[in-house]
């Protein structure tokens, strides 16, 4: 029985990589988990109560494109966040920001541009959604380094223009999966600029942005606003799971260009998977609740500064501007996460499991993410651990 090509070559996923990795070796101390970005924070207080108060919807069909207290929440959400105003009918709740990321390049990008098979770029290392949303719209997936040489953001003005001609999207994620750096407005800016001069749209996963250090940073909406942009330029996705740590509601939103919108509506409307009533309910509360994400952000903060204190002296640390991954540079990736994971039982994701070998190099191979879910307690043994076995 045959199977398509075009997932032919596609690498075992990272955790499934991970657990053939380490499973068959016995931990060298009480497990410690850094591996998945799985917010272990508490959620929401309200959560269980809306839950309830709107339990009924579980025998309807969801709303597909949202309910309107959700879309009014996101709407209002992004107002106070970005100084911007979007229309509910430039909104579409999501079924987890995977689902938006990967449908919507099937929606959004054309089946040839200029007469030839279409090009979607990503950074690399990268959220690997992105290759997939790629391969299954039927373009050339095109890895871009975002390495310490170009400030862990990818430079896509530097491709040549007869590939950026061919271009039909850009993913593009900041603050960055797994580096934590930033997009300035500067960067934001050119990246638009250069959108607008080769015809492509711009996939902008922002769903870190309410984790960081002091400033908040810069989000694509409000640049695009503040410049002027063609709205129909830029998509861009949110989600619950990092910012009201509940990676279990399974629940985000994109926000676009009308006409954007409305093709990634119309896919969904027979494709789709939309969320249940109850749990938008559960979202919409979410959104317009800021209390509970200053008492998340606070506990990561501590954790930065922790992070800090306990790898600070290091050449190795680079501190990240925010999210909360750690991208620690080490000789070999697979071989530093087995040594912690036999030596101390913390558990790492070598980088290279979130990169692709581009011309024979792996832009991640050098390095391991460390995510900062755990407890305070749990994460200062969890560096500790590492600082003393891969770079004592």
């Amino acid at each position: 029985m045959a199977f398509p090509e075009r997932f032919s070559n596609l690498p075992e996923y990272a955790f499934p990589r991970l657990r053939a990795l380490l499973d068959h070796h016995q931990p060298g101390g009480d497990p410690i988990a850094m591996t998945i970005g799985e917010p272990r924070h508490p959620m929401p207080h309200f959560v269980a109560q809306v839950l309830n108060d709107a339990i009924g919807g579980f025998a309807r069909y969801p709303a597909n494109d949202g309910t309107p207290a959700l879309l009014g929440a996101i709407s209002g959400w992004i107002a106070r966040r970005y100084g911007v105003e979007v229309a509910q009918d430039r909104l579409m709740a999501l079924n987890g920001t995977r689902e938006g990321l990967f449908n919507a390049a099937l929606a959004l990008s054309p089946e040839e541009k200029n007469g030839q098979r279409p090009v979607i770029l990503m950074p690399n290392p990268f959220y690997q959604v992105y290759a997939i949303g790629a391969l299954t719209a039927g373009a050339e997936p095109m890895f871009v380094p975002a390495t310490s040489m170009t400030g862990h953001l990818p430079d896509f003005a530097g491709l040549p223009a007869e590939v950026l001609d061919r271009v039909t999207v850009a993913y593009i994620c900041s603050p960055a999966n797994p580096q934590g750096a930033v997009a300035s407005r500067a960067y934001w800016v050119a990246l638009l600029a250069l959108a607008e001069k080769h015809d492509f749209r711009v996939f902008a996963d922002e769903c870190y942005a309410e984790i960081y250090r002091e400033t908040p940073p810069v989000g694509v909406l409000e640049v695009a606003a503040q410049i002027g942009a063609d709205p129909e330029r830029v998509l861009s996705f949110h989600s619950l799971s990092k910012r009201s740590n509940l990676p279990g509601l399974r629940s985000g939103f994109v926000a676009g260009g009308r006409a954007s919108i409305k093709a990634i509506r119309q896919l969904r409307a027979y494709a789709g998977a939309p969320l249940p009533e109850p749990l938008q309910a559960v979202a919409a509360a979410a959104w317009a609740d800021e209390a509970h994400v200053s008492e998340s952000r606070a506990l990561y903060q501590r954790k930065y500064r922790m992070a800090d204190e306990i790898l600070g002296g290091l050449n190795a640390y680079t501190p990240p501007e925010a999210g909360f991954f750690l991208w620690l540079p080490v000789a070999d990736g697979e071989a530093a996460a087995l040594k912690l994971w036999r030596e101390t039982g913390v558990r790492v994701l070598p980088g290279a499991y979130l990169s692709r070998d581009v011309g024979g190099q792996n832009p991640g191979a050098g390095y391991i993410r460390v995510a900062l879910v755990t407890s305070e307690d749990e994460t200062r043994r969890g560096l500790t651990l590492l600082r003393d076995c891969l770079y004592a």
